[in-house]
């Protein structure tokens, strides 16, 4: 068996607030003890609600941020111990297409000057064709390279994105939450040229999102997130929910099929904070299968085949 593309090992990040004058210092811990493995060419989907750690774990995969603790492996390079200098080198591997394709393009640019900055950011050259060729991969006319971001739809920009993300041809790609703040119509145009370009490229991609039913349609596994930690990973789209919160979040979701819908399972209770996490399960304040033993002993995430749960009541 190969090893994975990507590895994450532990991973966690803390923010530290106050600590003026009048303040005193406190600690937010966003991603927990994050253990992750993506094998080359697979698609990879992460959820979870508003504030769980989804973007800011696709942050530190790219070391966007720095990690507190954990390691960061890509293809048996450690990306945690690599030199400013080593990490720009190495990040040609690695690409990001961000959410708001409204402000992640500069509106000084036309699409050409876009698509060519990360050859400028690696003192690259950039051969001969390759604009036009990247248009032509994500649907764009050629006459778009001369245009600017405000003379294009949202669906257009992201595609410039997409395009400017793949230009020095990277094995990785972060997708963060890239359709959300596109039409329904467009959606589906956007995930249908990512998944042809995974096949086109060889890519593998971590794809975040709150869509649970794009991310069931699009990815070949799951990986819930509470609160900073990984709560279950799922080995397949249609695989069977072991954690209570994975149930709730999957209940929740719409299906057009009547006999692939579940009954809504209610979470009452608050969200801890993330500035005084609990000493044992973030999710035994809300969970309907809580014990003793969940409210004093954080669950490892326990592994049987391609699925992973932390619980220590599973269903």
């Amino acid at each position: 068996m190969s090893a994975p593309l990507l590895k994450v090992e532990g991973l966690t990040k803390r923010f530290h607030a106050g600590g003026g004058l009048f303040t005193r210092q406190r600690t937010m811990t966003a991603v927990r003890d994050v253990d992750l493995a993506i094998d080359r060419g697979e698609v990879v989907g992460v959820v979870g609600e508003s504030g769980c750690g989804k973007s800011t774990l696709a942050r530190l995969v790219l070391r966007l941020l720095e990690p507190t603790v954990g390691r960061i492996t890509l293809d048996g390079v450690d990306f945690t111990g690599l030199s400013p200098k080593a990490l720009r080198s190495a990040r040609r591997r690695m690409a990001m297409v961000f959410q708001d394709p409204y402000s992640s393009l500069d509106p000084r640019y036309t699409v050409a000057d876009i698509i060519a900055e990360p050859f400028v950011v690696q003192s690259r050259a950039m051969p001969a064709g390759a604009i036009e060729e990247m248009l032509d991969a994500v649907g764009l006319p050629g006459t778009a390279a001369t245009q600017y971001p405000h003379q294009l739809s949202g669906g257009q920009r992201q595609r410039v994105g997409i395009a400017r993300a793949l230009a020095l041809r990277p094995e990785f790609v972060v997708l963060d939450e890239p359709t959300a703040s596109l039409d329904v119509s467009i959606q589906a145009q956007i995930i249908e040229l990512l998944s042809s370009l995974r096949d086109r490229f060889g890519l593998t991609y971590l794809f975040i999102s709150h869509d649970l039913g794009l991310v069931r349609y699009f990815c070949d596994r799951i990986v819930v997130m509470y609160l900073g930690s990984v709560c279950e990973i799922l080995p397949g789209a249609r695989s069977k929910p072991r954690h209570p919160y994975t149930s709730a979040l999957l209940a929740s979701s719409f299906s057009p099929d009547p006999a692939a819908r579940r009954e809504i399972i209610p979470l009452v209770g608050e969200i801890p904070s993330p500035f005084n996490l609990p000493a044992g399960c973030a999710f035994a304040g809300r969970c309907p299968r809580v014990t003793e033993a969940c409210r004093t002993q954080q669950p490892p995430l326990s592994r049987e085949g391609g699925h992973a749960v932390a619980c220590f009541n599973p269903l």
